[in-house]
């Protein structure tokens, strides 16, 4: 499989042909570079008590459970509102 160079280049209109980056794809990319440098900066471990837990985990590890627990959150909290939204329209359409 080879791929012609000579077709890359400006359009009729303007654009250009080939490969583009979208804004998520490149806010993405700088946020996966952001925590790799995160986590090679934060080996560190940390002592974790609980309520009747105590454990020894890495920083980063720590730090990336923590924000990963606070998105679910936020997200199904998300959800929830929606749905309870959609119930309170569609109620508000069938009366």
């Amino acid at each position: 499989m080879t791929i012609d160079r000579g077709s890359l280049g400006t359009t009729d209109d303007g654009r250009r042909d080939g490969i583009a980056f979208s804004g998520g794809a490149v806010a993405s990319g700088s946020g996966i570079a952001a925590l790799l440098v995160f986590i090679l900066q934060n080996t560190g471990d940390v002592a974790v008590s609980f309520l009747f837990w105590e454990f020894t985990w890495p920083v980063w590890l720590l730090i990336i459970v923590s924000a990963a627990l606070g998105a679910a959150i936020w997200l199904g909290l998300g959800v929830m509102r929606r749905r309870r939204r959609r119930k309170a329209r569609r109620a508000a359409r069938a009366s």
